[in-house]
């Protein structure tokens, strides 16, 4: 796992540009390597991909919540579930989740590999059969579910409803009529909680590698897309 490692170099991807102010700026190497190691709280196991901060403004807890998505352009309200799992359940909650989609998706892929601060790239594939999607990002579970540069989103547009599973491993529901998913919830354990904090309200850092970087670059080429950014009408993006 490279936290320690990429602390030096870009490791404050979506946190705060200058460190003044940051719960890392004083840490000693001991206290940064002691924090970055912890991968349980409570009940609640962290993938590798992300770390909250060292003040633990928000402690990393399982449950979802209620929220609503304003897309300023249409004019319109989308209902939204924010979904934090733990590690061992994240996955095979993903793919549960998907599987209302229907047989026909579109996908989408997501990379902040060479992006830094900038922000990230969106890989677009329309009208795939999601049997065969599903199939491939089995083979790719290690990166979806650590990397903390690699996010995906699966959407049908004809319903329309997508599910997110995002760079912080934070998986996110849109669409009208959620019901459905949150009894997906409910088999899993996952209760509502709507006074819950997400690990990105707060100050953290993603951790990548070369590694899988080349992986994102084997996933994206099997499900066939190009690296040109992808413009499209997703519902949560």
């Amino acid at each position: 796992m490279g936290f320690l490692k990429n602390f030096f170099t870009n490791v404050f991807h979506e946190t705060t540009p200058q460190l003044t102010n940051s719960s890392f700026e004083r840490l000693s190497p001991e206290q940064l390597g002691s924090h970055l190691a912890v991968q349980r709280y409570g009940e609640f196991e962290l993938t590798d991909a992300v770390r909250p901060s060292f003040d633990l403004k928000v402690v990393p807890k399982q449950g979802y919540r209620h929220d609503v998505y304003h897309d300023e352009e249409l004019g319109s309200r989308m209902p939204v579930i924010m979904i934090s799992a733990s590690r061992e359940k994240l996955f095979e909650l993903f793919t549960e989740l998907v599987e209302p989609l229907g047989n026909v998706v579109d996908v989408v892929l997501e990379t902040s590999h060479t992006c830094g601060q900038a922000g990230h790239t969106d890989l677009y594939r329309e009208h795939m059969d999601q049997p065969v999607l599903m199939s491939t990002l089995w083979d790719y579970e290690n990166l979806l579910t650590n990397d903390g540069c690699t996010g995906i989103a699966v959407l049908n547009l004809q319903i329309p409803q997508e599910i997110q599973f995002d760079e912080h491993k934070l998986l996110i529901v849109y669409g009208q009529d959620l019901t459905s998913y949150e009894r997906i919830l409910a088999r899993h354990g996952i209760a509502c909680d709507e006074s819950l904090k997400l690990i990105t309200e707060a100050e953290h850092v993603h951790s990548s590698s070369d590694e899988f970087t080349e992986q994102f670059e084997e996933l994206r080429m099997r499900l066939g897309m190009d690296t040109s950014d992808g413009d499209h009408d997703s519902v949560g993006y």
